[in-house]
């Protein structure tokens, strides 16, 4: 094993060369990668950071922290892909060191070696440090609050008090630091999520105390201190209306499917036993059947973090929205439960069980997934007939992408690491092989990145976003109909409104203009908009119906 210190420098390291490269070479995706882009360009060009806007309006669903963070990047390297996605990819890396210096704290060097390479060969957890969507870090917010706040519980006086785990009046400000700047990123679910967590472990300790009122205190003055400073900021120069706003869009989300995002309840589990393969197997196995842990606090940390799992996944399991990316606070109990069957297997030398047959299982049918979609994209043809009630669906897969077959080595990259770590666990060489899964899997998804995600963004979208950046300084309106979309603000370039009418549909479909309005739809409501007497067709393209009015 390599020294403590060279192990840090090795996941600082592969986090830079796995996250960074390529985060612009595809265009951001509608809705959350643009809205976000989109409104930290606006902070940029308007000057105006102290509040979120969209379309030069007020802006009441997020806070403003990860804007923050995107417009810094856009103000050192430009607005566009690059500076959108890179906070996430600095997340990434400080991600792997954080996982890696907590667990050789809490376990040792090989279980922090560990849960860093479970997170980093997981696909999910690797992909989403390549996107522009917030949940990274409010993931990692929440989480090293809550690591703060288990440490206060354990009550532990032998660590040493400058190590991340000791137990101090200042850790609790510290859980209230992390808490308030996941509410700052995200909102109050930031808070939530650590209550309902802390409220389960209380109740299974029936009833007993767990932390005096003094830290509570300590911790809900910093939390509100962190996140209150800019809400009290926002409150006397905007008034309520960010406020209130943004408490009735979480009760919305909550109480209700958002932007046809509805699913079964099972929904989450689906997702992460696939998203996170191969280390949801792992911890599948660990769940079952629990290691024996040679300390209490060891046990009493997995408690906290199987109490954090079923949080976090009841949670968004009840709730109505489905959308992938809620449950993905979910990756660090869940690459921790691996990674405590991973140090057993590394320690004990012994094999995996069923876990090897269900790994073989699960990845080949994930890795034969990724060889077909390249021979089915050659012959196209052959999958429109599954499409024929969909028209716009349909007339996507009419978009120019050109694949070779060659995309298909992606897929087989997968087979072959998982033919890889078969054989070394046939020869008992089971540290080998977990390095096989895991670091092959990483291969696999940045190859796929590399062959796959320009195409799909070839038929999902390309055709309406090169249409609006063929619009960048011509002076006109811009505007979708009958479908919701931010990419004709951050590709047009759009210039702060000066005029108020021109948020006003009516007025730009039918009144006195000074200049060209575009109105983008879908083919599915072409007729509808060609109906309207002022506009006149220009194109169709992939799924998409242009058409101009002159003024």
């Amino acid at each position: 094993m390599p020294s403590r210190g060279r192990l840090q420098l090795i996941f600082l390291a592969v986090g830079v060369l796995f996250f960074l490269p390529g985060l612009g070479a595809v265009h951001l995706f509608d809705w959350d990668e643009i809205n976000f882009a989109e409104i930290a360009r606006e902070m940029v060009i308007t000057g105006n950071w102290g509040q979120p806007q969209i379309d030069f309006l007020p802006f009441h669903e997020k806070p403003p922290l990860f804007m923050w963070m995107q417009a810094l990047s856009m103000t050192m390297f430009g607005v566009g892909e690059f500076a959108a996605r890179l906070p996430n990819a600095l997340c990434g890396i400080l991600t792997l060191w954080v996982l890696y210096r907590i667990g050789d704290q809490l376990r040792g060097k090989v279980f922090g070696m560990l849960w860093a390479l479970a997170y980093f060969g997981s696909i999910l957890p690797h992909l989403y440090f390549r996107s522009g969507i917030i949940d990274p870090w409010f993931n990692l917010f929440i989480f090293l609050g809550l690591h703060a706040l288990v440490t206060l519980v354990q009550c532990d006086p032998h660590r040493p008090s400058g190590t991340l785990n000791a137990r101090s009046d200042g850790r609790a400000a510290l859980v209230g630091l992390f808490l308030g700047l996941a509410v700052l990123t995200k909102g109050p679910v930031g808070v939530l999520i650590p209550v309902l967590v802390l409220t389960t472990y209380w109740s299974m300790g029936r009833f007993q105390r767990v932390l005096k009122w003094r830290r509570i205190a300590i911790i809900a003055f910093a939390t509100l201190l962190t996140a209150g400073s800019w809400a009290l900021v926002d409150l006397l120069r905007h008034g309520p209306d960010f406020i209130v706003g943004f408490f009735w869009r979480q009760v919305a989300m909550l109480s209700s499917e958002d932007a046809g995002h509805g699913g079964f309840f099972g929904y989450h589990f689906v997702v992460l036993l696939i998203g996170c393969f191969p280390a949801s197997v792992f911890a599948l196995q660990e769940l079952l059947r629990p290691t024996r842990e040679d300390t209490s606090d060891q046990n009493d940390h997995r408690r906290w973090m199987v109490i954090l799992f079923w949080v976090v996944l009841l949670l968004f399991s009840v709730v109505k929205t489905k959308i992938v990316h809620y449950s993905s606070l979910c990756y660090f109990p869940l690459t921790y439960l691996a990674a405590v069957r991973l140090e057993h297997i590394w320690k004990k030398q012994e094999g995996y069980g069923w876990t090897r047959f269900l790994l073989g299982v699960l990845g080949t049918v994930i890795a034969l997934l990724f060889i077909v979609v390249p021979f089915v994209g050659i012959n196209i043809d052959v999958i429109k007939p599954l499409f024929a009630k969909d028209p716009f669906a349909l007339a996507n897969l009419d978009a120019d992408v050109h694949w070779s077959g060659i995309e298909a080595m992606a897929g087989v990259l997968l087979l072959a690491a998982l033919a890889v770590a078969h054989w070394l666990h046939g020869r008992a060489q089971f540290r080998q092989s977990i390095v096989a899964i895991f670091g092959g899997t990483a291969l696999f998804i940045t190859t796929t990145l590399y062959f796959f995600i320009n195409r799909i963004e070839g038929y999902s979208q390309r055709a309406a976003i090169e249409f609006f950046e063929e619009q960048q300084g011509e002076t006109c309106y811009v505007i979708t109909k009958n479908y919701k979309s931010y990419a004709q603000l951050f590709y047009t370039r759009k210039e702060p409104v000066t005029d108020p009418r021109a948020h006003d549909e009516e007025w730009l479909l039918y009144g006195d203009i000074g200049r060209p309005v575009y109105v983008v739809c879908k083919i599915t409501s072409a007729d509808d908009v060609g109906s309207i007497r002022t506009l006149t067709e220009i194109q169709r393209k992939n799924g998409f119906v242009f058409f101009k009015r002159d003024p």
